[in-house]
Parts: structure tokens; sequence; C-alpha cells
């Protein structure tokens, strides 16, 4: 294709950032950018004119989508409409991903971006394993970790970093996080070590790698967790073993003694590295990253204080009610992913840190509650 109509879903951080991208590019354009705002108070937003609340007009001027709304039901709203139109679809929407993503997976073409963690946790994947390294560890980077923070608090960093206040408080409580090792673990084919994942302190990276792969002896397979440092950069890193017969080369090529070596990329850029998954895709590459058809892995709701019988909760993913755990679904089957979690009521009082299952509220219909019921009978087929 010698040029490609791009759609975009979103008009936060990462949607307004790629659309100034885009618009720099020859091979690419943006065909329409879809937004549920008031286009007509939306003056001065770049491509202005190119702004439409239509799903239809979207799907009908785009030859690839890219998803980066942050909001999973009305995100897998839109990318069902798109994949019955054929479109492939690329998302940074790590949320969407461990929510819905292995429905969509089944039915079209999905994948994950690089750019955030988990998208560059698979790109530099691909890499090592091209050098005969074999993965023990795929691990996230965190800065800073608050597990209830106050709304105060986020109120003033969400203010002071441009982000929304959902977002900034669900990377401060972990919930980010989690969600992002949970699709990490699915699809690089990968599990984690325990529910709610290690999360070892190190600001060593060789160090807390090193610590992580000797937890995941016991598995039996690659595990995906994360450090917790404030002194070492915002990437990610991959912690592998190599052939015997390798030892002493990479021992002069200042990887240590081994037998286990930790590999890093120290950035992630978002919306810049976007465009490498989008072109990626059009030059036939296949999927990067996806949730898995067959997911091992899902991301819980777990109470941040005590809630009480009735309480609304408007949505889970950077609430102050709860926030988000990784979690094996074998065992926890009735668990509610905190993507679905949307204007819910509470059937009866839940304590602190309890997990909330389905049974416990009242929430509406919607596709992404369809596609994840989906996948949970799949799995349960599969058993």
């Amino acid at each position: 294709m010698e040029h490609a109509r791009v759609g975009v879903i979103g008009t936060g951080l990462i949607g307004t950032g790629l659309i100034r991208l885009l618009s720099r590019q020859k091979d690419v354009s943006v065909s329409n950018i879809l937004t549920r705002r008031n286009t007509e108070e939306m003056v001065g937003y770049p491509l202005h004119e190119r702004l439409t609340n239509s799903v239809e007009e979207l799907i009908q001027t785009s030859d690839l989508i890219v998803e980066c709304s942050g909001d999973v039901i009305y995100g897998s709203e839109v990318i069902q409409k798109a994949m019955e139109a054929g479109l492939p679809i690329v998302t940074m929407n790590a949320e969407l991903q461990v929510t819905t993503g292995s429905y969509f997976a089944r039915k079209g073409f999905i994948t994950e971006a690089e750019g955030d963690q988990p998208g560059c946790l698979a790109a530099l994947n691909e890499n090592i394993r091209q050098m005969g390294f074999k993965p023990v560890v795929y691990g996230n980077i965190k800065g800073f970790l608050n597990t209830n923070p106050s709304k105060e608090d986020m109120e003033f960093w969400s203010k002071r970093n441009g982000t929304t206040l959902g977002m900034t408080t669900s990377f401060t409580d972990g919930t980010k996080v989690q969600i992002e090792q949970a699709l990490v673990a699915n699809g690089l084919g990968g599990t984690i070590a325990r529910d709610g994942l290690l999360g070892f302190a190190s600001d060593d990276a060789n160090d807390g790698g090193e610590q992580l792969a000797r937890a995941a002896e016991s598995t039996n397979m690659p595990i995906s967790d994360y450090i917790l440092s404030s002194k070492l950069p915002p990437g990610v890193f991959i912690t592998a073993t190599h052939d015997e017969g390798q030892q002493d080369t990479l021992r002069y090529y200042k990887m240590g003694m081994g037998p286990y070596y930790t590999l890093m990329t120290n950035y992630h850029l978002c919306h810049l590295e976007i465009l490498k998954t989008i072109r990626r895709v059009l030059d036939g590459k296949g999927v990067l990253l996806n949730n898995s058809e067959h997911p091992k892995v899902s991301v819980a709701a777990i109470a941040k204080k005590k809630l009480d019988a009735n309480q609304f909760i408007e949505q889970g993913i950077g609430s102050f009610d709860v926030r988000g755990e990784a979690v094996l679904i074998e065992g926890n089957e009735n668990h509610i992913p905190i993507g679905v979690l949307r204007n819910a009521r509470l059937k009866r009082p839940i304590e602190e840190g309890e997990m909330i299952q389905f049974s416990d509220v009242e929430i509406p219909e919607s596709i992404a509650l369809k596609a994840w019921n989906s996948i949970l009978k799949e799995q349960i087929t599969l058993k």
C-alpha cells in the first residue's frame, strides 16, 4: 500500500500526540479522528476538520484504526464495528487488551503498539530471541507506588502532568502496571509468580532481574513482573539465559557471569513509537503483541477501603474505591475484571482488600461484558 489512511480513536494525550506525528508523514495520513467531545468546542485542535463523532465515517475513510481512547467499554464497541468492516486494529490501550483483547484476537487482526511498556517488551523479546537468549523474566520498571493515594494528591499530580485524574490514579495505585504485566504474560506465553505480582524494590536492574528470575525457577515458564525504583529509567527489561557455550563471551561483553543476563530498553516513548507498529502492520509483518486467544491472567478489582452495600462505582480503573491486581483466571473464575467494572452497584458490603466477584455487583450490559463472558466460557470449556 503506497499511502495508508489511519483512523484514530481518542483525543487525549496519546491520540493528540499521534495525530501531530502522523500529519508530518508521507506514507500515512490521518483520515478521521473519532471523539465523543463536541467538535465545535475543540477549536485549535490539530486537524480539526477531521474530527468526527461518527464511527461509520471513521471506518469508511480508514485503512487501519488506532485505538487509544483509554476506555475499555467505548473502545470495545468501536473495535467491534471496525472488525466487522475487516479493518486491522492497532491499540495503545492495555486496559482494553487485557479485558476484551482475546475476544477480538479470535475475530480479526488486533495488536498492541510499541510505545507503552507491553509493546516495548514485545519488541525487545523479538530482538533478544534472535540472538539466542531465552527469556525468564519480562520486566517492567515502576518509579513510584501508593496503593491507596488521596484524591487531593492525585488532583495535584494530574494537573501538574497534564493527565486525567483517572490515568494518574491508575498509574499511582499500581493498577496500570498490573494490567500491563498481565497483557505481557498472556501475549508472550508467560505467567505470574503470584497474584498481585512480586514487585521487588531494586535500584539495580541486574539485581532486580535476578531476584525475579530466581522466583521464576519454580514456574517452569517465564514470569511477567516488575521492579520498583525511583532511580532507574522508565523502561523495560528482560532477564534471560543463554547457552553455556556463550558464557565466557557474554562475560567479555560486560553482560555478567550468568546464568542470568538482563537486557534493557531504557525508554518508552508512547505515541512516538506507535508509528513503528502502524508501518509493521501495513508491511504485513503480523501481530507484535495481543492478549492471546486463550489468556491465563486477568486483572481483578480489589477494594481499597470498606465499601457499603448499594454503593455505586462509576469506574474501576483509576477510582478511589478499587485498584487492579493481576490474578490467574483459573481458581478466580468469578472475579470481575476491573476493566468491565463500570456503572456498577454493589449488592453487599465489601471489606478492604477483598476481591470483588460478579455475584457482588449489578452492572449494565456492554460489548466488553459480552466479550469477557465469551473468553471465560472458552477457558472453562478448554479445562
